[in-house]
């Protein structure tokens, strides 16, 4: 019985560190308001849930880039082979509300002089 309640105890303490985990980067309550650009060098790409993600160095330092979830990314053609590691992108998105974080949401990638839009509703030219 004693274990029985363990567990249950642990899979609710487990299933609301994800579900919080799960809100933590959805929406876009975590980042700043407005739109900044921002250049690097890939040194890592991740396609998958829950958010694909580039991992970029600026001159500014390294940079994590969340980009749509997984059927916008695919929706605005970055796909698995459109982008390599040491290939220079240009993102515009925002960016986390915590300047200690370098985290950036995008709603755009431009790679080679071809533009990725994960959300183009979102996309404010300066």
């Amino acid at each position: 019985m004693m274990i029985r309640k363990a567990w249950t105890l642990a899979a609710g303490l487990a299933t609301t560190v994800l579900i919080s985990s799960a809100f933590a980067h959805h929406g876009w309550d975590w980042t700043q308001d407005e739109q900044t650009e921002m250049t690097g060098t890939i040194t890592s790409i991740y396609i998958g849930p829950p958010h694909p993600r580039l991992e970029i160095t600026t001159e500014d330092g390294p940079w994590s880039v969340d980009l749509g979830n997984p059927r916008q990314t695919q929706s605005a053609g970055f796909v698995e082979g459109t982008a390599a590691v040491g290939d220079v992108v240009l993102i515009r998105g925002h960016r986390s509300a915590d300047n200690n974080e370098k985290l950036i949401k995008a709603v755009r990638a431009t790679i080679d002089g071809r533009q990725y839009d994960f959300y183009p509703d979102l996309i404010r030219e300066d």
